[in-house]
């Protein structure tokens, strides 16, 4: 069965939930940014790891959905936080409505998020609301992480590293570990795949942070260079700062501490900083690094090979992104 056919079936799945109607501010927003779709990665990533050790998918359906509906919670939250204005390329929710009904939406994707996994098998069900549980909390960790480097100056790689993989990266591993306990998968072939995930979710977020300074706008669907004008310590800067001699250190420090009438003029004196110290290319290296991690631990994975190809080329896929 090929991935396009998996991506359907939870496109449909993901059309058929019902959220509420009345109040109508409450429900809308929740529509709206669900309806603005996304690639859809961590549901399809439930399913496949699920494909892996079982050929019945459809019963991993809704709960794979539940990691989407959650995923979607934070991402509303995390744009109130950042004050984004979009979000794949539209209005994001509070910009179109407002902060407070998109907190109170989101408050109901989370609790809606539990209800889509409620449909396990009994046996399961208490493992996968751990893990869900834990995994959530994770993910507030790693935001509070985030929010807690805005103001600090001392923020160190392994820190950031750190902050991404609770706040992106484990709820890639949780996908994948939750379509593995629903298809009964061995307690080291679980943790495999929850690896495997994590290593590729620190892959990706990295893969964000260079897109966002050397993304293309119409493609990336959020304002390339948006970090850098919000000041945020993303893998770039700390390399960056670590890697430069005194005066390339207090050049950036200026640029980024600097209120300018012209946004695009910041962006690119940072970003000719970035392409001085080759800060582009010792990215892609890192990524590259913890892009083989992740296969290593889906080699380990005892399924057909011809099955796990399909998370090697997704995993790939992300990797070769440009938006």
């Amino acid at each position: 069965m090929p991935i396009a056919t998996f991506s359907e079936k939870i496109a449909h799945t993901l059309s058929t939930i019902k959220y509420g109607e009345n109040p109508p501010e409450l429900y809308e927003p929740i529509r709206y940014m669900m309806d603005l779709g996304g690639k859809r990665i961590r549901p399809l990533l439930t399913v496949l790891a699920h494909h892996l050790f079982e050929d019945e998918v459809d019963k991993v359906l809704m709960p794979a959905a539940g990691v989407e509906v959650f995923h979607n919670f934070t991402l509303m939250h995390d744009d109130i936080m950042d004050q984004a204005p979009l979000r794949r390329g539209q209005e994001t929710v509070h910009e179109k409505w407002n902060a407070n009904t998109a907190i109170l939406s989101g408050d109901v994707m989370l609790v809606k998020a539990y209800e889509l996994f409620f449909g396990v098998q009994p046996v399961h069900l208490p493992v996968v609301l751990k893990l869900f549980s834990r995994c959530a909390a994770e993910v507030c960790e790693g935001q509070q992480l985030d929010m807690n480097f805005e103001t600090r100056t001392d923020v160190s790689i392994p820190e950031y590293l750190k902050m991404i993989t609770l706040k992106t990266a484990v709820l890639l591993g949780f996908a994948l570990e939750l379509g593995a306990v629903l298809g009964n998968a061995s307690e080291e072939d679980r943790k495999n795949l929850q690896e495997f995930g994590i290593k590729t979710g620190i892959a990706f977020q990295l893969r964000d942070d260079l897109l966002d300074v050397y993304g293309n706008a119409a493609e990336f669907g959020k304002l390339v260079g948006g970090d850098i004008l919000a000041g945020k310590k993303t893998f770039l800067l700390l390399t960056a700062m670590e890697d430069a001699n005194e005066m390339h250190r207090t050049e950036l420090k200026n640029w980024l501490g600097k209120t300018v009438a012209d946004p695009e003029e910041k962006v690119k004196a940072v970003t000719a900083i970035y392409d001085l110290l080759e800060v582009k290319a010792k990215t892609e290296t890192r990524i590259n690094t913890y892009f083989h991690e992740a296969l290593q631990h889906l080699d380990k994975v005892n399924a057909p090979l011809e099955r796990k190809e399909y998370l090697r080329a997704l995993a790939l896929s992300l990797m070769e992104r440009t938006s």
